[in-house]
């Protein structure tokens, strides 16, 4: 296992140096989901809620959670973003949404914070405009999917 990077030898919090490393094209791709009564999912896909269309708005808000991460995580370097997609997948088997973000940029750090606060931003969304019908929801496994680029390469959860 990899020493933490954001502390330095007496232990205290930094930020990391990263002005030695290569730009590189960086991408990290994150999911999540959101499980609900089937009510609830059916007024999503029907545009029944009264705060207006679910997934576009929880698609803004992951945008905007990617682009804000620096001012939510200490430790995050703030980034220019080159691209940020959104998917949502209904889970009929469990009642609920898959979000899935992935995040890019040509940097000298990568994006994984970024696509799972996106990732998180989106699921909190959904939870907001839909509480109103169904406070029981349940948000789970957030997680990072992919990472390229940089000096590592690529990693790939398995399973």
């Amino acid at each position: 296992m990899s020493e933490l990077t954001h502390f330095d030898a007496s232990g205290r919090a930094r930020m990391v140096d990263v002005s030695g490393k290569d730009v590189t094209t960086r991408i990290a791709i994150a999911s999540g989901e959101i499980h609900m009564l089937p009510e609830t999912l059916q007024h999503i896909q029907q545009g029944k809620l009264k705060k207006g269309d679910v997934l576009a708005v929880a698609d803004v808000a992951a945008v905007m959670g990617a682009k804000k991460t620096p001012d939510l995580i200490p430790m995050c370097h703030p980034l220019m973003l080159s691209g940020i997609d959104v998917a949502f997948t209904e889970l009929d088997e469990i009642c609920g949404l898959k979000v899935e973000v992935s995040v890019k940029c040509n940097g000298k750090t990568g994006v994984e914070m970024e696509a799972l606060t996106a990732v998180t931003t989106a699921l909190l969304t959904i939870y907001d405009m839909c509480k109103a019908v169904d406070k029981g929801m349940r948000i789970t496994a957030i997680q990072l999917d992919e990472k390229r680029g940089g000096k590592s390469g690529v990693w790939l959860r398995e399973s």
